[in-house]
C-alpha cells in the first residue's frame, strides 16, 4: 500500500501510457521508499528488473546481470563480456516480449557504474541506439545516490544530455503522511508523539516500519538506535556508506555543520577543519541534492558568503545521542526523557521539523502564493552588543519579514516581560543589520500554541502543530 506520493504516482502512470519511449529516473535518499513505489506503482510486474550491487566489482555486478536476466525469461544466458554485451543481451530479451509496453526497472544503478567499467558509454548506446527508436519503451532508472543520478543522467553533458523524460524525487514523509502511516499501521500515536518520532527519525517510511505498537515511542527508539542488536543501531555508517564511496570526508563535513544550529559558512567549515582542496564544494553539493544538508543565503548577505546548515533529523539526533552513548546504556533514551539535555534537543530537532514544513508554514499564514525565503538568520557580538540569532526568517516579496520564534512546548507557550525585551531587540538587530525597509512581523510556531497574557500580543500570528500536519 503506497501512502502518499500520488503526484509521483500521476507522473509516472503518464510515462507509462506515452505513445513514445520514456526515459524516468526515481531519486531519493536510502530508505526513503524509492523501489517500494516503483515496484507498488506496477504491481511488481516488469518486462526486467535488475539492482546493481553495493560494493562489487564489473564482474561481479555483470553476473548479477545475467541472473536478472534468467528470472525474466531467457533461456540460459550467458556471462556477459562486458555491459555494451550486457545490454544487447536486454535487447534480445525485450524483442521476446508480448507485453505492450516494455518496463525496464534498474534499481541502484549508480552501484553498477564502476570504475573503467564502460557502463555509461553502454547506457547511452542502448538508449539512443535502440530503445529511443521505439514506441514501447519504459525505462526506470532508480538509486539512492542522488548526486550520481543527476550529474550523470539529469545533467550530464555527454550522450544522455537532455535523454530523461521524466524526474521522480522521492521526498521523506510529511507528517501529516507519517499520521497516516501510523494509523495504517495501528500504532496508536499522538500528533505530538508523531511529531517527536518525526525529531528522531525523520519521514523516512524504513525508519518507521521497525516502530513496535506494542512498545512506548521511547522504549521503540532504545531498542532501535541504542540495542546493538536495533536494526538502526548501524544505519548511520551504512547509510553514509552507501551514497558516498569515500564517505570519510562526508561525514566530516556533516560533524562540523551539527555543531552551529544555524549553519556554517563555507570559511567557517574551513575554519574548524575541512580541507579546502577543491573537493569542498563537490561534498557539499551532493550532501544538499542527497537532502542532508540546505543552502540558503540570508538577507544582507552576498551570495558567496551562502551559509550550509546540517537539517536531516535523523543525521542531527545520532550525533547529539547515540554516537554520544558512551555507556552503551541500551535504555539511554527513556532515561534521558524529562532531562535538560532532552529539552534541549527538542527545540533544536522541532526546527528541523519546520524546516521540512515550508507550505503548511505558509498555508497557516495564508501567503501561499506569495514568493518567499526561508533562512535561519545570525549576527556576531560586537563591542557594546550581544549576538543575535533567529531561529527561521521569512522573506516575503510583499513587504513583510516574518520573525519566527519556535517552541516545542507540552502546554502552551507563556512569553513574559524578557522574552518580549529579546524579541523586540532581535528585531531591531534584524532591521539594522540588514537595513531593510520590509515590516517585520513576529510569528510564534508552537506545539501547544500560546497563552494570552499582558506580553502575548507581541506576535502577529501564532502556528501550531495542528497547523503542520495539514496535507
Amino acid at each position: 500500500m503506497i501512502i502518499g506520493r500520488n503526484k509521483e504516482k500521476e507522473k509516472i502512470i503518464r510515462a507509462y501510457q506515452s505513445e513514445y519511449s520514456q526515459f524516468v529516473t526515481v531519486y531519493g535518499r536510502r530508505r526513503v521508499g524509492k523501489t517500494f513505489f516503483v515496484r507498488e506503482t506496477f504491481g511488481y510486474k516488469f518486462t526486467f528488473e535488475h539492482a546493481g550491487l553495493a560494493h562489487t566489482d564489473m564482474k561481479g555486478q555483470l553476473a548479477a546481470w545475467k541472473s536478472s536476466l534468467h528470472d525474466a525469461g531467457m533461456a540460459k544466458p550467458k556471462l556477459p563480456k562486458n555491459w555494451l554485451d550486457a545490454f544487447d543481451m536486454l535487447k534480445d530479451l525485450v524483442k521476446t516480449s508480448e507485453e505492450k509496453k516494455k518496463v525496464i526497472f534498474i534499481d541502484e544503478m549508480p552501484w553498477m557504474d564502476t570504475l573503467h567499467s564502460g557502463f555509461i558509454p553502454a547506457l547511452e548506446h542502448f538508449w539512443n541506439g535502440w530503445a529511443s527508436g521505439r514506441k514501447d519503451i519504459l525505462l526506470i532508472v532508480c538509486g539512492s545516490a542522488t548526486s550520481w543520478i543527476i550529474n550523470k543522467l539529469i545533467k550530464d553533458h555527454g550522450g544522455l544530455r537532455g535523454r530523461v523524460t521524466a524526474k521522480i524525487l522521492i521526498q521523506p514523509f510529511t507528517l501529516a503522511e507519517c499520521e497516516r502511516y501510523a494509523k495504517a499501521f495501528k500504532l496508536g500515536m499522538s500528533r505530538r508523539q508523531i511529531a517527536e518520532a518525526y525529531m528522531v527519525m525523520g519521514g523516512i517510511p524504513y525508519y518507521w516500519s521497525f516502530l513496535d505498537r506494542q512498545k512506548s515511542l521511547a522504549q521503540n527508539i532504545d531498542d532501535l538506535m541504542f540495542n546493538p542488536n536495533g536494526e538502526l543501531y548501524n544505519e548511520f555508517d551504512a547509510l553514509y556508506a552507501s551514497l558516498f564511496k569515500n564517505p570519510e570526508a562526508y561525514i566530516q563535513a556533516i560533524t562540523i555543520l551539527g555543531k552551529k544550529k544555524a549553519g556554517m559558512t563555507r570559511e567557517e567549515l574551513i575554519e574548524e577543519g575541512m580541507d579546502d582542496n577543491g573537493k569542498l564544494t563537490k561534498i557539499l553539493t551532493e550532501l544538499e541534492y542527497c537532502g542532508f544538508i540546505r543552502k540558503y543565503n540570508s538577507i544582507g548577505f552576498k551570495k558567496k558568503n551562502a551559509v550550509f546548515q546540517l537539517i536531516d533529523p535523523y543525521t542531527l539526533f545520532y550525533f547529539r545521542f547515540v554516537s554520544e552513548n558512551v555507556r552503551a546504556d541500551k535504555h539511554f533514551w527513556s532515561e534521558s526523557q524529562n532531562s535538560p539535555m532532552y529539552y534541549n534537543w527538542c527545540g533544536l530537532a522541532f526546527e528541523r521539523v519546520c524546516f521540512a514544513h515550508e507550505e503548511q508554514i505558509l498555508q497557516a499564514l495564508g501567503i501561499s502564493g506569495i514568493s518567499t525565503a526561508f533562512y535561519s538568520w545570525r549576527t556576531p557580538s560586537k563591542t557594546s552588543q550581544s549576538g543575535a540569532q533567529v531561529d527561521l526568517v521569512i522573506d516575503r516579496t510583499d513587504g513583510i519579514i516574518d520573525l519566527c520564534e519556535i517552541k516545542f512546548t507540552k502546554e502552551p507557550y507563556i512569553v513574559n516581560g524578557d522574552d518580549e525585551t529579546d524579541l523586540e531587540t532581535r528585531i531591531a538587530r534584524l532591521s539594522e543589520e540588514t537595513h531593510t525597509d520590509k515590516a517585520i512581523h513576529l510569528v510564534l510556531i508552537s506545539a501547544k500554541g500560546l497563552k494570552k497574557n499582558e506580553h502575548s500580543s507581541i506576535f502577529q500570528n501564532i502556528i501550531t502543530l495542528e497547523d503542520l500536519f495539514k496535507p
